[in-house]
């Protein structure tokens, strides 16, 4: 498996295409969106901080799309799981992609975690899943905004993510944390 690697901002963010629960799929290099493309990966089925992050981003949607953002939750769960989310977390709307397989996850700078057992929702952990990330992926394919995690907990709340939306695109605030060198000219 490659190592971790922080993605950089104002570079391209690695390929993406999964299936989407219910049918179609997720391409990242055709999203379209005036201004960003929001990735929620999570954690899977198994998580009960990720069914109430994904329901909360359900309610958001139009939020975000009047902002010119699209959205898609990302799990590295397979079909089977994937498939189930959507009924059994009330998604209606949300596009759910799964099948991120783990190689794929790390080139996202993703955190993988070895299951532990059955969740306090009941459902096995799998033996291998990713750890949560939210990525804003402006609309010419390079990253604008990462917070990567370890751990389930703690997450980038949403209304903080609508705010600084607003903010940035108010102020045309550029993309941050770009240097990849310290003997960069550029800083």
């Amino acid at each position: 498996m490659p190592d971790i690697r922080p993605l950089t901002p104002r570079r391209p963010v690695p390929p993406l295409q999964l299936p989407l629960a219910g049918g179609g799929r997720f391409d990242i290099a055709e999203e379209a969106p005036r201004h960003f493309t929001l990735l929620v990966f999570y954690r899977g089925l198994h998580c009960p901080i990720c069914k109430v992050q994904l329901r909360e981003l359900e309610r958001q949607l139009g939020a975000f799309a009047e902002r010119g953002v699209g959205v898609v939750a990302v799990s590295s769960d397979d079909e089977e799981r994937g498939e189930r989310t959507k009924p059994e977390w009330g998604l209606s709307a949300l596009r759910v992609a799964y099948g991120l397989d783990l190689e794929t996850a790390r080139r996202w700078g993703l955190y993988v975690s070895t299951g532990r057992g059955t969740t306090s929702a009941g459902i096995e952990e799998p033996a291998l899943f990713s750890e949560p990330a939210l990525y804003l992926v402006r609309a010419d394919g390079t990253l604008y905004f990462g917070a990567v995690q370890t751990m389930p907990f703690a997450r980038p709340h949403l209304s903080d993510v609508i705010g600084a939306i607003d903010f940035v695109l108010a102020k045309d605030y550029p993309a941050r944390g770009e240097v990849e060198s310290l003997s960069d000219p550029s800083r």
